[in-house]
């Protein structure tokens, strides 16, 4: 399974990540002052590359943590059921131990006679 998802996804991406790099090596200027104009203060000349694989990383990121806590409610689900069976688990062992204890009020059968 890992050996495919290394040549049918991972190679493939990096192939294209690659292109992409040799493709847009210019730099650019990405301004974050939208009243600048000629001039912008808040700017920052970065090749289109650097760019593109920042935003898509990002992306990434961001997706994580939106389908994080998204699933919420299914961890603390899982939460709830696991000390359910927990107790369950703890009241099986005491009932277990209650019944050793009891003496013998049945004689046990015979499996040979049957």
């Amino acid at each position: 399974m890992r050996r495919f998802l290394v040549l049918f996804v991972l190679l493939p991406i990096a192939i294209v990540a690659i292109a992409l790099s040799v493709a847009n090596r210019e730099s650019i200027v990405l301004s974050l002052d939208p009243f600048g104009g000629a001039a912008p203060r808040w700017s920052v000349t970065v090749p289109l590359f650097v760019l593109l694989f920042v935003t898509l990383g990002l992306g990434v990121i961001v997706g994580g943590i939106a389908t994080w806590l998204r699933q919420g409610k299914w961890r603390q689900a899982a939460r709830g059921e696991r000390a359910k069976a927990e107790h369950l688990r703890q009241e099986v062992e005491r009932l277990r131990e209650r019944v050793t204890a009891l003496p013998a009020l049945v004689p046990p059968r015979d499996r040979d006679a049957a």
